[in-house]
């Protein structure tokens, strides 16, 4: 199971990535917003051209590696038994407890009601 705990982190990691890049993006298309000049890689221009590249190459991956992890899950197929130990069962519904006396409560072990009791205390 090891390659598969691989592709699962490998996942993590690029999730985390595309999350964070489309965060740095601005929704006009400013990218990071940083000044330089305007030809270069970091001008408005230049770091949305970056982040919309990454973005895609980033999604891409993702959507790939899902796939791979997919088939890398249904390769292994598991053929162990099903778990059963949540299934219903059915509780017959004649059952009756069957009668019992209560024993005698002495009046001293009664307690007073509600109305009785002082509210001094």
């Amino acid at each position: 199971m090891g390659l598969f705990h691989f592709l699962i982190v490998v996942q993590a990691i690029i999730a985390a990535s595309l999350v964070g890049i489309i965060l740095m993006q601005r929704s006009e298309g400013g990218g990071l917003g940083m000044g330089g000049s305007p030809s270069g890689l970091m001008s408005a221009r230049g770091a949305a051209d970056f982040l919309t590249r990454t973005t895609t190459i980033l999604a891409t991956m993702f959507i790939l590696l899902s796939i791979s992890l997919a088939f890398v899950a249904a390769k292994k197929g598991n053929t162990g038994p099903i778990d059963d130990s949540l299934q219903r069962t059915e509780v017959p519904a004649t059952q009756t407890a069957p009668a019992t006396t209560a024993p005698a409560v002495p009046a001293q072990a009664v307690p007073a009601p509600a109305s009785e009791v002082p509210l001094d205390k």
